[in-house]
């Protein structure tokens, strides 16, 4: 079992370990959280997919992975990048897979209304971005992933690439200050190149009730095709924690302290975006 789910028993039988998961599925042996999360599904069918991709395709280096906490509940707070959320998947399989806990993404309703992708959304320990289900899932001592840029990150234009978007009015910085949890700051490069957005179809974005509709070189005129991300070279980091706990109870309610410490969030991931890009030998490897 992993810190914040469980799933089967572990062994190095493939066959054992589908028969087991079968089994499960039959029977309803498994376990469901109140927010709709499948630890089994997750650790057992949708983290080794999730494995091809960050050790295969996108051959992701991880930087500073004992800077997440084993136990206890902290907050990971993200850059944004790439028209579709792979960085957020490939954050958060990465974490199950090196440090055994799940990472549990405040993401957008938008995520929740989508056919397929919002149920999945929900069984993988998504769950939408308000402020009641943060702090529940922080009192558990669960770890929570946030990404203060949202669609304006996502769907910037390839020439903004690593240029951080404007993180929100602060609610995160509110969260942890009330919560009193630690902040760890993640840098992922390598997302901006999955599918440069050339640039944004604004009518069809209206038409289908999207924030934004990305032209890309693949998209739409591979079809589904197109969404299949291109394989970058990526580099994700996790910066040292930022401690909470020592600042004023009533803190979260100073918007100069909210604001001060959303500007020093956002200025660490920027410069370690910028470290990391000069130490990348190329966009594809």
């Amino acid at each position: 079992r992993v810190h914040g789910g469980g799933g089967l028993p572990q062994t190095d039988d493939p066959l054992r370990r589908v028969l087991s998961f079968i089994r499960t599925r039959l029977t309803g042996d498994y376990e469901i959280d109140e927010f709709g999360f499948d630890p089994q599904l997750t650790e057992e069918i949708l983290a080794p997919v999730a494995r091809l991709f960050h050790e295969r395709w996108f051959r992701v280096d991880w930087a500073g992975m004992d800077n997440v906490p084993v136990t206890g509940p902290a907050l990971l707070v993200s850059n944004h990048a790439g028209t579709l959320p792979w960085d957020a998947l490939m954050m958060k399989f990465g974490v199950l897979d090196h440090r055994q806990r799940h990472v549990r993404l405040l993401a957008a309703n938008l995520a929740f209304r989508l056919p397929f992708i919002g149920p999945l959304a929900r069984k993988s320990g998504n769950t939408l971005a308000v402020e009641e289900d943060a702090f529940r899932l922080l009192d558990r001592g669960d770890l929570l992933g946030v990404f203060p840029e949202g669609y304006k990150g996502l769907g910037k234009p390839y020439r903004d690439r690593y240029k951080l978007q404007r993180f929100g009015r602060g609610g995160f910085i509110e969260i942890v200050l009330r919560a009193r949890v630690p902040i760890v700051p993640v840098s992922i490069v390598g997302s901006e190149e999955i599918a440069p957005m050339i640039f944004d179809a604004r009518p069809l974005a209206r038409l289908f009730g999207f924030p934004y509709f990305p032209v890309t070189p693949t998209f739409p005129w591979l079809g589904p095709a197109g969404l299949i991300p291109l394989p970058s070279k990526w580099i994700v980091e996790f910066g040292e924690p930022i401690p909470t706990d020592d600042v004023e109870e009533d803190a979260w309610q100073d918007p100069l302290t909210v604001f001060d410490m959303t500007d020093r969030v956002r200025d660490l991931i920027q410069q370690t975006l910028y470290r990391n890009l000069t130490a990348r030998r190329s966009v594809w490897y």
